[in-house]
């Protein structure tokens, strides 16, 4: 699809506030409502608008580390990873990727004994290397359109 600029922009508004009303965002970008509404369809029917939801913050529930562990499996042991990963839920992200490790996640965990238990737990499938983040640099960047 060929974003225009008033797309770009709508997908400015929805990237920094999903839950403003289409009057708002038109108001914004200078087109009415119901054609704000109608752009917004196409671009989810087209899938350039994947899903709306709502970014809880896993400090305020319980959670007291945030960890990017990086996997390099063993021979035989990615493809097996890639169904297990899903049933993790710790894992809050993850990304297969290229270089001397096979996967990247993003995990949330309760403390240092839960963490201790969920690195035991992928020593099955391979070589694992973990780095506990500090804190948010960037945090859910919008995607600007090109």
């Amino acid at each position: 699809m060929n974003i225009d600029r008033l797309n770009s922009k709508i997908l400015k508004c929805l990237q920094e506030n999903a839950r403003q009303s289409n009057a708002e965002i038109g108001r914004q970008v200078g087109i009415t409502s119901p054609a704000v509404s109608e752009r917004i369809k196409k671009m989810e029917d087209l899938g350039v608008i994947e899903g709306y939801k709502t970014i809880v913050s896993p400090f305020e529930i319980g959670y007291q580390l945030r960890a990017i562990i990086t996997l390099r499996a063993f021979m035989g042991k990615l493809k097996p990873f890639l169904e297990k990963v899903k049933t993790y839920d710790e894992v809050i992200n993850c990304y297969r990727i290229t270089g001397d490790e096979n996967i990247v996640m993003e995990v949330v965990l309760k403390n240092q004994k839960h963490l201790e238990n969920f690195i035991d737990q992928l020593i099955v499938y391979g070589e694992s290397k973990t780095q506990i983040a500090l804190s948010h640099v960037v945090k859910q960047k919008a995607v600007k359109s090109l």
